[in-house]
């Protein structure tokens, strides 16, 4: 059996780990896996079936019976479908975010999406966003990177991606969010989000999408990873 090449890219949100894996994925023409948005639907799913997300039994049952695919929309962006209906913007909600990351702490929720994950490894390759996927998911990608960012800076641009949809958000609330989600995944029992022993740690606060594209292009050409 033919084993496709993985990059992985785990982090924390907001640390840019959405454009750096499109950007990967278009550059390889490989497929992509938003292993964020699955916990997201799964959370989003509990709310529309009235599951408390505290209800490891039921959270889990809902993760097994996700209806959901993920399709390139008209300007590029990756789009989320659920039961057939387009719930891209009510997962990427704070609420969205906050449902995710309480869901995503119970071990027989990830336990119940760890194949569905698995079976994005497809011909020619996969670009792997998430907390987990070096660590867990993907232990032998060829090539793991870990983007960071400072709290401050990621809730800055939480901030200005919000105001641009026209919501009403609070810099200081997105600031203390992001911290407790932090804390929250980085201190779970099951797959805390840590750097993988062999991952590219990244900085990004203060490096541009483009130059954080450029070093992870070196570092496969390194693995020899082509396009």
């Amino acid at each position: 059996m033919v084993s496709w090449p993985v990059i992985t890219v785990d982090g924390p949100g907001g640390a840019g780990k959405g454009t750096l894996s499109r950007m990967l994925a278009d550059h390889f023409g490989w497929h992509l896996l938003d292993s964020g948005a699955l916990y997201r639907i799964t959370g989003y799913a509990c709310l529309q079936a009235g599951v408390d997300w505290a209800d490891e039994p039921a959270v889990a049952e809902v993760a097994r019976q996700l209806d959901t695919r993920f399709v390139t929309r008209a300007d590029g962006e990756v789009g989320v479908l659920y039961a057939g209906r387009d719930v891209t913007a009510a997962i990427r909600s704070e609420d969205g975010g906050r449902g995710a990351s309480v869901v995503a702490a119970l071990p027989s929720v990830r336990d119940a999406l760890l194949e569905r994950q698995r079976d994005f490894r497809q011909a020619r390759g996969l670009i792997a966003d998430g907390r987990d996927m070096g660590t867990v998911v993907f232990p032998d990608a060829p090539l793991k990177i870990f983007l960071t960012a400072s709290a401050e800076e990621r809730a800055r641009r939480r901030y200005e991606q919000l105001r641009g949809k026209g919501e009403s958000v609070s810099l200081p609330r997105l600031l203390e969010d992001i911290k407790e989600r932090d804390a929250r995944d980085s201190s779970r029992a099951v797959a805390p989000l840590v750097p993988a022993c062999d991952a590219v740690v990244i900085d990004s606060t203060a490096t541009p999408a483009d130059a954080v594209f450029e070093a992870v292009l070196l570092e496969a050409s390194r693995r020899g990873l082509s396009a």
